[in-house]
């Protein structure tokens, strides 16, 4: 690695509208579904779907419920993210050049990766702010990053840190986010993950002879499923088990935000949450390990949507225990991780 210059370092996460209004969702949802990764369906058909038949329906809809998540400082995972980024770059001092982007709207990559190779950094380490890699969301953020930098003359040498969804530290600081409840006030504890379809499980398993043909396939990782996300999360679940030191009926690992009609990752969170209801639950706890910042998915799907369809099921309450956000500990955390790689 050359000693020229700063080391930079580039946060990605997801991306969020830059305001809750229909035209703005309606933009970030056109960028975001229109990747391939995300909608893998063949170039025509994807954007009939998507132009033809989501942007006109869902981008009305998402916008009420943008406003649900809208805090006066904006949106609680680009906030989250700059207060994390601005922290990080004090943790790490002036040997480094910390910047945010998301991978879909604002702050772009390609205007953090500007900025950094302006700075005349000397390498720079990528780190995707999702926990459990994904084709579809790692795995874009990494495409999105080398198409970039390869418009570039001058290419510095980059280390990508691919996933952490046993990270230590990290699994610390969301174990400790749960100790303001009492386990013991809870009827189960539920752990969701976002959901992704199954289609791009079997599509990441380049054997074509173990994604969902052999029993259990996501109970251990080895390293024929060592990229698959629901394996990893599944392992995500059993390190916080381990921690909290919950017996095996008192939690369930299941997954949310459903798009289409095609099978994704089950079990879903809303049959999971209903199932338990209709058997007599009161109060459940929610974990959401895939997400580092409060976002849609948590604050309005679960704390309001889920809760709704709760109690319509005959249930009374859901908690939800905080994401990382720029909780010290994981900005920490992040730190420790690029500094390993």
């Amino acid at each position: 690695m050359s000693n020229f210059g700063k080391k930079g370092v580039l946060l990605v996460n997801l991306g969020t509208p830059d305001a809750p209004t229909v035209s703005a969702v309606r933009k970030y949802l056109k960028q975001f579904l229109l990747d391939p990764r995300v909608i893998d369906y063949p170039w025509i058909a994807r954007q009939i779907l998507i132009r033809g038949i989501i942007l006109p329906f869902r981008s009305r809809s998402s916008a009420k419920l943008y406003k649900r998540l809208w805090e006066e400082k904006g949106s609680p995972l680009k906030f989250h993210g700059y207060k994390v980024a601005e922290e990080l770059q004090k943790m790490m001092g002036d040997e480094y050049h910390v910047e945010l982007a998301m991978r879909y709207q604002t702050p772009s990559i390609d205007g953090a990766i500007d900025k950094m190779m302006k700075a005349g950094v000397s390498e720079i380490v990528v780190f995707p702010m999702f926990p459990q890699y994904a084709s579809a969301s790692t795995g874009s953020a990494h495409e999105e990053v080398m198409r970039v930098i390869s418009t570039y003359k001058n290419i510095p040498p980059m280390k990508i840190i691919n996933s952490f969804y046993d990270n230590p530290q990290m699994l610390d600081v969301i174990v400790e986010n749960s100790k303001p409840f009492n386990f013991d006030d809870y009827d189960h504890i539920i752990f969701s993950y976002h959901g992704i379809p199954k289609r791009h499980l079997r599509n990441s398993d380049i054997s074509c002879k173990y994604c969902q043909k052999v029993d259990n396939c996501c109970g251990k990782l080895s390293k024929v499923n060592q990229f698959c996300y629901s394996a990893q999360s599944y392992a995500t679940t059993r390190a916080l088990v381990e921690r909290l030191k919950l017996p095996a009926d008192r939690y369930t690992t299941s997954f949310q935000s459903r798009l289409g009609r095609e099978e994704w990752t089950t079990p879903y969170t809303i049959d999971v949450i209903e199932g338990l209801a209709e058997k007599g639950a009161k109060k459940l706890l929610v974990f959401s390990p895939a997400f580092v910042a409060d976002c849609l998915e948590t604050t309005v799907e679960i704390k309001f949507e889920y809760q709704e369809d709760f109690e319509k099921a005959g249930g009374e309450h859901i908690d939800l225990v905080p994401s990382l956000n720029d909780n010290p500990k994981w900005i920490e955390a992040i730190r420790d991780m690029v500094l390993e790689a």
